[in-house]
């Protein structure tokens, strides 16, 4: 194909994913899929892959996948505003299926849990948001996806380095071509880990010699909390609480706290930390409506439209898995509300679905065997 028609091809796909002609005219120029991808295989046989492993890997890419581009430009975390996003996740069977779950496995949690250092109910949320318990952790040819997003330009650097990642996981053997599946941004597995993460924090827990975070959930729960340890998860210290605020001391603030520095949007859009008592002195209180606790701790401001949140140093390790406020929240109520027998505030009853087979029980801490989405597709993972 001449690179011309290369490029109106492209445009076309764009056309169909409804990005604005105004968007599509300023694309950079760039070297056509095929002759970026001969780059891509001569610097992955710089990098020591196997002659073999980038055949395989590489060999029968032919065009970039327009879905994966449509996916990037519209992530749930970063389009539905926080509040809309929490209500989602947090309807009451999310929640009945995390509390399942966190009993089913409870000793496997508990020991990982004390081994690493991390809530174990902090790890069934994270699994539970990332891939609904194991139920559905991507279908996305992960080489596929992680090529596309690389050739296109906005975030090309990150995902070409991930895609050598990917290559070297290969590689090593760790998972077979046709097995290695995940999101449409190339996060893999269970846990939903990129290949940097999976090569730095995948535990083979269960000790079978595999790192497998596809189907085992000793090693799905240990790479978890693996990653929140790395990233500096404090076992003796809460993600945060829902506070109360009103609109004069919400005015009060935006006057006098700054803003926080950060790499990415979300910790752009939270204050800068203070002193617990600080926040007690503008008026910030429970969400109860009480005073809040007296503790020698800092704290952070996350707001949403209705909704603010005390954040503390664990929720940073939240932000390093998914950096949007939507998510670390999510992961954070969901924590909560597995230790609660109430409803979350505001959350939905999840519609009825009435031909999804029951789940058989296995033993408390015994495998769990992952559940098709009887949809053919869910929010996760996509």
């Amino acid at each position: 194909m001449t690179r011309p028609l290369q490029v109106c091809v492209w445009l076309v796909a764009l056309s169909a994913l409804g990005v604005p002609q105004h968007v599509r005219a300023q694309e950079p120029e760039r070297p056509s899929f095929s002759d970026w991808l001969t780059d891509v295989r001569v610097e992955a046989l710089a990098r020591g892959i196997r002659q073999d492993v980038v055949d395989e890997a590489l060999g029968n890419l032919a065009e970039p996948l327009p879905i994966i581009i449509e996916r990037d430009r519209s992530q749930a975390e970063v389009v539905l505003p926080l509040e809309a996003y929490v209500n989602r996740r947090l309807t009451r069977k999310m929640i009945a299926s995390a509390r399942e779950m966190f009993a089913r496995h409870q000793p496997l949690l508990t020991q990982i849990g004390t081994k690493y250092g991390v809530s174990p109910r902090v790890i069934v949320s994270i699994w539970g948001v990332e891939s609904n318990f194991g139920r559905f952790s991507g279908v996305r040819p992960t080489v596929a996806a992680l090529a596309t997003l690389a050739w296109d330009p906005r975030r090309a650097t990150f995902f070409r380095s991930e895609l050598f990642n990917a290559l070297e996981i290969l590689n090593r053997g760790d998972i077979e071509l046709s097995k290695m599946t995940g999101s449409w941004a190339g996060a893999m597995g269970q846990p939903q880990f990129m290949p940097s993460s999976y090569l730095q924090y995948a535990e083979d827990y269960d000790g079978d010699g595999r790192r497998d975070i596809w189907s085992s959930p000793a090693d799905v729960f240990a790479s978890i909390a693996n990653y929140l340890k790395g990233h500096g998860w404090s076992a003796d210290e809460r993600w945060g609480r829902e506070v109360s605020i009103s609109s004069d001391v919400s005015k009060k603030i935006a006057a006098e706290v700054q803003k926080r520095d950060g790499t990415c949007q979300a910790t752009r859009n939270m204050t800068a930390f203070r002193p617990l008592s600080d926040w007690a002195a503008l008026g910030v209180r429970a969400a109860n409506g009480t005073p809040l606790p007296k503790a020698d701790i800092n704290a952070a401001l996350v707001s949403g439209a209705s909704r603010h949140f005390l954040v503390y140093g664990n929720y940073d390790v939240l932000l390093t898995y998914n950096c949007a406020h939507a998510y670390a929240v999510s992961v954070a109520l969901l924590a909560d509300r597995i230790g609660s027998d109430s409803p979350a505030p505001g959350a939905k009853p999840a519609a009825r679905s009435p031909r999804r087979p029951a789940a058989r029980k296995p033993a408390a801490g015994s495998a769990a065997v992952p559940v098709a989405s009887a949809a053919g597709h869910t929010d996760w993972a996509q």
